[in-house]
């Protein structure tokens, strides 16, 4: 069975100026990768609505799943939600059911719902609401884009809510091997291997370690029984053990 696909667009003026540091995309991988669904694109672009709209677009018909992270705050240059209706063709307003988990989060701690704030209550028709169990403002779920927060803690807290609601694939298995020699002694046999065994997927990482050059190899694929093969022919080519 043919593993569902998913790409994610990463929102935000402050990740391309370098002024934060995006942690998402590294938990959203390993997530999806553990949830048998391959993250197979990912994009940083800025806050401006015409791009947002045509990525959405582009990234939402080409994968399975598309998830975004940030420009669903407050503020007026939160823009994702706006864009993401347009972008799916689908109207947006104050949705009754956003607003009443705003208004019970801010008067359990004595504050105004004020209209910056209900700027979070905005979600397009058709949507389905993503919990957000640390800040209250929810994400939302419009056809296969999953709109979701920019900040690290409740990204993660959406995902965990979003996750069993997909359907995903056999899980991505990856052993590894460390082979003491630099990539440029050892690319002809392993682009060999490579074409030999074309169920898996076999990548090369070099590092410099006490002045010695190797390469981690790392060996994946669904198919548990292809990975242990390949690993065997790999340690009896470079001489290396597990």
């Amino acid at each position: 069975m043919t593993s569902p696909t998913a790409a994610m667009l990463v929102i935000g003026d402050e990740i391309l100026s370098g002024r934060t540091r995006d942690a998402n995309m590294y938990h959203l991988a390993r997530a999806l990768t553990d949830h048998g669904i391959p993250l197979c694109e990912a994009r940083v672009i800025a806050d401006d609505h015409a791009t947002i709209v045509t990525t959405v677009k582009e990234l939402a018909g080409r994968y399975d799943h598309l998830f975004t992270t940030g420009g669903i705050g407050p503020t007026h240059d939160d823009i994702t939600a706006e864009a993401v209706a347009e972008a799916m063709g689908a109207p947006i307003g104050i949705r009754d059911d956003a607003r009443a988990i705003l208004q019970a989060h801010y008067d359990a701690r004595g504050q105004e719902l004020n209209e910056a704030r209900l700027r979070m209550a905005r979600i397009p028709d058709g949507a389905t609401l993503i919990d957000n169990p640390i800040s209250a403002a929810p994400g939302f779920t419009l056809g296969n884009v999953h709109v979701m927060a920019g900040v690290p803690s409740i990204f993660e807290a959406m995902l965990a809510g979003v996750l069993p609601t997909l359907t995903g694939g056999a899980p991505v298995l990856s052993q590894s091997l460390m082979v003491r020699q630099g990539e440029g002694d050892i690319a002809a046999r392993l682009g060999k291997l490579a074409e030999d065994h074309p169920e898996v997927s076999i990548g090369s990482y070099p590092f410099i370690r006490d002045g010695v050059h190797g390469s981690n190899i790392v060996v994946r694929s669904q198919d548990g029984q292809a990975v242990d093969a390949v690993m065997q022919e790999l340690s009896a080519l470079f001489g290396e053990t597990r």
